[in-house]
């Protein structure tokens, strides 16, 4: 395993490569360029807010910032996660000519995708700072720690769905509607009390995603640090994510050339 991320260490120049080379063809001949990753989320949003905030008569201006959190984390897994399935296959031409470590292929799309929720990020706390100044304060620091968790929980299981949808290539479409499913049980949208009123507390607290999301906003939306659970659910679901992983990448790695 040491040598396995020593590999990937190594070869942190091609993998930062390709990863600015995605962004730069993702907004290539586009006049607002990165800022769409703002704009695109903001639009989205707005529509949701508008119609969600009658439906459940609750105040638009705090209702949005909860469903643009949500949104920019829910793009985030789902990129990494659904796309991940097909990293290795997009990647076939640079795997076929270097024997480099094959997680670097799902680091290129993790990378990308942070530096999108990144600028996503920084649209949702300005937009916070001016609808709710009072939650301003210390806790905030904590929104940093949701990047390097982000990794942890989700680099290792897009390679785990990157090894498994070389070899069964139906699994990027069902990994989208797995994903829907886990939208419609997950807080993204809806808020938590509306799951906890209506008798389905275990899909809150037994969620990972709902946990991920506490980590943005208790402190953004709330003023307070996010638990320790919220903390311990995420770290233990990404070290089981990446024992899982590397279990399964002893004897993955090395037949996936032979499935491209």
């Amino acid at each position: 395993m040491y040598n396995y991320l020593e590999g990937i260490w190594d070869a942190r120049y091609f993998w930062t490569h390709l990863a600015l080379s995605d962004l730069r063809s993702r907004w290539r001949r586009s006049f607002f360029g990165i800022f769409w990753s703002f704009l695109q989320p903001l639009g989205m949003t707005l529509l949701i807010s508008f119609v969600f905030s009658r439906l459940f008569h609750t105040d638009i201006t705090r209702y949005a910032p909860y469903i643009l959190s949500g949104i920019l984390m829910w793009d985030f897994l789902i990129f990494n996660i659904a796309g991940g399935a097909l990293s290795f296959v997009q990647a076939d031409a640079y795997i076929r000519q270097y024997k480099h470590p094959l997680a670097i292929y799902t680091l290129r799309n993790i990378i990308t995708g942070l530096i999108v929720l990144v600028m996503g990020m920084i649209g949702l706390v300005l937009w916070v700072l001016v609808v709710m100044p009072e939650n301003f304060g210390l806790c905030w620091i904590a929104v940093l720690l949701v990047f390097p968790i982000l990794v942890l929980m989700v680099w290792p299981l897009a390679t785990l769905m990157a090894y498994i949808g070389t070899r069964f290539r139906d699994l990027a479409p069902a990994l989208t509607l797995i994903m829907q499913a886990f939208w419609f049980a997950s807080p993204v949208y809806f808020e938590a009390k509306m799951f906890r009123e209506g008798g389905l507390s275990k899909l809150v607290d037994y969620n990972p995603i709902y946990h991920l999301l506490q980590i943005v906003r208790a402190p953004l939306l709330q003023g307070e640090w996010p638990t320790l659970e919220n903390y311990s659910f995420c770290i233990a679901t990404g070290v089981l994510f990446f024992i899982l992983t590397a279990w399964v990448g002893l004897t993955a790695e090395k037949r996936v050339i032979f499935y491209l």
